[in-house]
């Protein structure tokens, strides 16, 4: 499968995404084209190939009207520019600097010369972002007005980060436990914590550490990034690494200031699910059947009854469903609510699937639904028993003999 593991040792920021990235590529500078064709106008990117500590890699260099934001604007010590901006909520009055809403970011990005996908991903994107900024303040996100330059630097971000998961094309995103750093930083809204509220909110449900470094590492554009392109939050998988891109920050730490991201290839693996399990002793058989169709209707893999011996030697029955981990606050519900049981027990499991798809294919005994499994170096096929049963009917015959003819044929 192909991988992009992103290492987030030194927290993650836009134009570090975009550098690391942009190092992946076939062609740097004709996506460096490309991007720079994308962004906002006024807006001017380009990218220098730089060694620290060393190490050689990549650092982005944003534009606005031909100024960069200072390091010292940002929310915090990293360094880049400034990729997030102040924003402030709406109140009519008299700004000296010139601001942007959520809609006319979006505005700005449905106008931008890329893919429909890219558009509706740097979109979605940005209203996390607004609609973390709003959470924060307590207001709509449509309430939530960007400084303007550090917004056209953070969508010539977004929109570079998008671009570039177009062209690499991962059929997952790893991201390792991603470090905030700790302290304060100043911004427009006075001295606040690290991480800043609006990354702390986006990087609900993703590891995260301080570190040992003072200083914002991961800024909200950053985190919105990993949020929304990650497919889980780990360490690094086992990996046939094909290329390794250094995107570096500014600010220079004792530590390199960088984010690296490894592209290449993982074996198949299995995916993590849940047995939930309970022992029943004062049930009909019909009750059980009717909470093991109804786990079965909301979504569980699969749920399965076995007879057991409780205590006293009473007969019961050992209920067992097996769902994804977010199932399992749906599933306990249900367990509770359509069983007597007044407790279950959980066990994490590892599972491991064969791909499956479904035709549906003529035959000389009618249409019929042919299932298919493959990997792990297997390949099988199955008609659907429905149908041979179906067909079975309207012929008079025996189910086995409308399968011996129908798998002649598919």
């Amino acid at each position: 499968m192909k991988t992009l593991y992103l290492e987030c040792g030194m927290g993650a920021a836009g134009d570090m995404l975009t550098a690391a990235l942009l190092e992946l590529v076939p062609d740097r500078e004709q996506m460096l084209g490309k991007l720079s064709a994308a962004v906002p106008e006024g807006v001017h990117i380009s990218a220098q190939t730089v060694q620290k500590q060393g190490i050689t890699g990549t650092q982005m260099t944003v534009l606005v009207n031909g100024e960069e934001e200072h390091s010292e604007d940002a929310h915090g010590g990293h360094g880049h520019h400034h990729d997030h901006a102040h924003t402030h909520v709406h109140d009519g009055a008299h700004h000296h600097h010139s601001h942007c809403s959520l809609q006319e970011i979006e505005a700005i990005i449905a106008e931008a010369p890329v893919s429909a996908a890219v558009r509706k991903q740097a979109a979605e994107i940005y209203r996390l972002i607004a609609e973390a900024e709003g959470a924060v303040h307590g207001k709509p996100a449509s309430e939530i007005h960007f400084h303007e330059v550090g917004t056209k630097d953070a969508v010539a971000d977004v929109l570079s980060v998008c671009m570039l998961m177009e062209e690499l094309k991962p059929e997952q995103v790893i991201v390792s436990p991603v470090h905030t750093g700790f302290g304060h930083v100043h911004c427009a809204h006075g001295i606040l914590p690290v991480p800043a509220p609006a990354a702390a909110l986006l990087l609900r449900g993703i590891p995260v550490c301080a570190g040992d470094l003072e200083g914002e590492l991961c800024t909200p554009t950053g985190a919105a990034l990993l949020k929304y392109f990650g497919s889980s939050f780990g360490n690094m998988p086992v990996m046939q690494t094909e290329k390794i891109g250094y995107g570096f920050g500014k600010k220079e730490f004792p530590r390199l200031n960088c984010l690296r991201a490894f592209f290449g290839e993982t074996a198949e693996s299995g995916e993590r699910i849940l047995e939930l399990c309970c022992n029943l002793d004062d049930m009909t058989g019909e009750a059980v059947g009717f909470a093991q169709e109804t786990l079965l209707q909301s979504g569980a893999l699969d749920v399965f009854t076995a007879p057991v011996y409780m205590k006293k030697n009473r007969p019961g029955i050992l209920l067992t469903c097996l769902c994804r981990e977010e199932q399992r606050d749906e599933m306990l519900s249900l367990i509770f609510r359509y069983t007597s049981t007044a407790g279950i027990r959980e066990r994490i499991c590892s599972r491991y699937a064969l791909e499956r798809s479904e035709k549906s294919l003529p035959t000389s005994a009618g249409t019929v639904r042919v299932k298919y499994v493959s990997g792990f170096g297997t390949e099988r096929k199955k008609p659907e028993y429905e149908d041979l049963k179906r067909i079975a009917c309207e012929q008079k015959t025996g189910i086995d003999a409308v399968r011996a003819s129908v798998e002649k044929e598919i």
